[in-house]
């Protein structure tokens, strides 16, 4: 993870902390919560992913945003400064973080 990647993490996890109710975050816990997002997606998502293919094929693609739901809650337990309020709050976060991201990475190009 190159620095540019880490910066545009921070500023989309502030973003989209500021567009969702009920999530809150720090600018140190967005500096944090950007690189364990970064290693939970490196070596969490892949084996839970795995795991539940099956519910991911019959769903056809959409229990992955309850996974990354999930994986974003997992962060809030694990970083200080970053907080969420319920599976429902993480849900929108992921969705609103990757749409940011998305835009930023292809705006940094």
């Amino acid at each position: 993870m190159n620095l540019t990647h880490w910066i545009v993490g921070t500023i989309a996890i502030i973003i989209s902390a500021y567009l969702i109710p009920g999530v809150q975050v720090t600018l140190l816990g967005a500096f944090v919560l950007a690189v364990v997002l970064a290693l939970i997606n490196i070596f969490i998502r892949p084996l839970i992913f795995i795991l539940t293919l099956p519910i991911n094929i019959l769903t056809l693609g959409l229990f992955s945003f309850v996974i990354n739901a999930f994986l974003i809650m997992l962060a809030s337990g694990i970083v200080p400064g970053f907080y969420v309020a319920s599976f429902w709050s993480a849900f929108w976060f992921s969705i609103i973080l990757s749409l940011i991201t998305t835009l930023f990475g292809r705006a940094s190009r």
